[in-house]
């Protein structure tokens, strides 16, 4: 399975903290997951996690090992010559967030030559620190994503020139009414 949970309440939890014994303590399991989630699903997300009542404190750990999350923007576009935003990939090697008696959130991961996790798609061209594992994937992600990308710039191509012709009809519009007028 993609995701195993477990949770533990009672005298047996107290081995995980002593606040487990009272409240429980969970433990999470995300191996091998892949998903797509609109932004829009996580911005909605806010009105659930928010309350009037101070929760009570559970201990717990969400381990997350080889995971792969793409964020797609779907809010409306604010202008309709605009190809749109580009997706964001989240690839995670393995981190593991702990919560303690104390109600911190902690996130570590396991060392691999370097760093943990990387973003694909948006940042491609920017720095990021990876372990070797991480590079050859990384190179291999983005060989598949070539002929996309060379699509996506054909259409970037074709709305730049749908605005550059937008921009020429509206400075002439413009020189209709002032002559001397000047970008």
């Amino acid at each position: 399975p993609e995701v195993c949970m477990r949770l533990d309440v009672g005298p047996s939890a107290a081995v995980r903290s002593p606040l487990a014994v009272q409240n429980g303590f969970l433990h999470m399991l995300v191996h091998s997951y892949t998903a797509e989630l609109f932004m829009s699903s996580l911005t909605n997300l806010g009105p659930f996690l928010e309350d009037e009542v101070i929760p009570e404190v559970m201990p717990m750990e969400i381990e997350i090992v080889n995971t792969k999350i793409t964020l797609k923007d779907d809010s409306p576009q604010v202008y309709p010559t605009s190809p749109g935003p580009v997706p964001i990939t989240l690839a995670v090697d393995h981190v593991i967030v702990k919560r303690g008696d104390d109600g911190v959130f902690c996130l570590t991961g396991q060392q691999c030559q370097g760093a943990v996790l990387f973003l694909l798609g948006a940042s491609l061209g920017q720095k990021a620190l990876l372990c070797p594992r991480l590079q050859k994937a990384k190179r291999e992600v983005m060989l598949k994503e070539v002929p996309e990308l060379q699509r996506e710039l054909q259409s970037m191509k074709i709305a730049l020139a749908e605005a550059n012709m937008d921009k020429a009809r509206l400075l002439q519009e413009i020189r209709k009414y002032n002559p001397l007028f000047e970008l």
